[in-house]
């Protein structure tokens, strides 16, 4: 299996936490879910409005 892959993906799914954190929501069900559907989740995460607090 390629390593860079999965550093690649394992990137995104942090990267993705960030921007749901900064969005009001849950940095680290974000990563999970970021881990599992990858740019999809980042799609999702960008197009949602921020939640109020």
């Amino acid at each position: 299996m390629d390593n860079e892959y999965f550093v690649g993906w394992g990137t995104l799914a942090l990267i993705n936490a960030g921007l749901a954190q900064g969005k009001n929501r849950s940095g680290l069900n974000w990563f999970l879910i970021s881990l599992l559907c990858g740019p999809l989740a980042t799609l999702f995460i960008v197009v949602w409005n921020k939640l109020e607090k």
